[in-house]
């Protein structure tokens, strides 16, 4: 059981991912060949687009924020505004409500969905658009069960939430088809139930998922430091249910992990190749918040890469990675060991991209965390 357990660790993530670049830089791999001469280059082009979109060095955190700032207009820092939110802890609470609620949603809208946003006149696709979609709808109080506090998430408004509202929000009609509209409803409804039941995760009295940022704020340490890796603990044991993944081992549901027959291991987690990109995601999602009301996060490198189409494009184009054979069609984000296998070494190759990043800017990973170069990549 620990043996198993220990895959749901951020550091499970980088060790597998590790042992699969291990294996493909000795060309042991059925479906990419990995050239390390080539991760100069990468890096290379990492740094031209600091250069060209952060001259001053100023990169914010790859996370669901930056979706919401499309077209670098604070949407949320709006909302706040307007409702006069001064107090940190309902600061906190709300963009934990957001985030968590967004990210949920987040999933490939499909290449014929957009969402035309009213205040800008502008269309958005992809997840932009998703995320633009689900902090309109979040302002417009539908998740909260009070109409005089609209900028919460109640867990019981999400129980009953149905395809319908989220086709209304989402502006979805048989000329606008969005991809798994009702996998999105079923895990907000998921969502309710589990704020629901853990009321010593999410709140005695208030069962709203940005109940959570309390439970984050009293992991800190006695110089009210908060580490990445205590929000990323919290995710997975809070929210953890709540990721679609069919891996069962001896009685624990594994979530974001995967299986590859080249990783090979003398324990009961042979072959198993954890990722947790949703859990990671948010985690780095909801570190924002903390920082903006004065939280110090440390240890941002605990976390790993988040192991998207955008960021594994990077070493595709740079040659870093070279598929051995053209896949047949559009590859599955589920199982196939070409995706598992291209995912992992896309984690394991940001880590050496980064190192090589620091070293030409002459700054160090606290300076210049993964979190930054990730938003640099993509």
């Amino acid at each position: 059981m620990a043996a198993i357990s220990s895959l749901l660790s951020a550091s499970a993530v980088r060790e597998r991912a590790n042992l699969l670049l291990e294996l493909g830089i000795a060309g042991k791999l059925d479906h990419f060949v990995v050239d390390l001469k080539k991760l100069p280059a990468a890096a290379d082009a990492v740094i031209e687009t600091i250069r060209a979109d952060y001259p001053d060095l100023d990169i914010p955190f790859h996370s669901r924020w930056r979706d919401f700032e499309a077209g670098q207009i604070d949407r949320f820092g709006g909302l706040v505004d307007a409702a006069g939110i001064t107090d940190p802890l309902v600061f906190g609470r709300a963009a934990f409500d957001l985030a968590i609620v967004s990210v949920a949603l987040d999933s490939d809208p499909g290449p014929d969905w957009h969402y035309h946003e009213a205040m800008t006149g502008e269309t958005l696709s992809g997840s932009e658009g998703v995320g633009v979609a689900s902090l309109v709808l979040f302002a417009s109080g539908l998740f909260s069960q009070d109409p005089a506090d609209p900028l919460r998430v109640d867990a019981a408004a999400l129980a009953v939430l149905d395809a319908a509202d989220l086709a209304e929000a989402f502006q979805v009609t048989p000329e606008n088809p969005m991809a798994g509209l009702e996998d999105r409803v079923r895990l907000l409804n998921k969502l309710g139930r589990i704020v629901a039941d853990r009321a010593d995760l999410f709140g005695e009295g208030e069962a709203r998922p940005g109940g959570l940022f309390a439970k984050v704020l009293a992991t800190a340490d006695e110089d009210g430091r908060v580490s990445a890796l205590q929000i990323f603990d919290l995710v997975q044991e809070a929210l953890g249910p709540l990721w679609p993944g069919s891996l069962l081992r001896d009685g624990v549901a594994l979530g974001d992990t995967f299986e590859h027959a080249k990783l090979v291991t003398d324990d009961p987690t042979s072959g198993l190749v954890p990722l947790h990109q949703p859990a990671q995601w948010l985690s780095y999602s909801l570190i924002e918040p903390l920082l903006w009301t004065g939280v110090e996060v440390v240890d941002l490198d605990v976390l790993t890469g988040i192991p998207d189409d955008r960021i594994g494009t990077l070493f595709l184009d740079a040659g870093v990675l070279v598929p051995r054979h053209a896949p047949a069609g559009k590859r599955s984000l589920d199982g196939d060991e070409f995706t598992v296998e291209g995912r992992a070494l896309t984690v394991a190759l940001l880590d050496s991209v980064a190192v090589l990043v620091r070293e030409k800017l002459g700054l160090d990973a606290e300076a210049l965390p993964l979190a930054k170069v990730m938003q640099a990549v993509t």
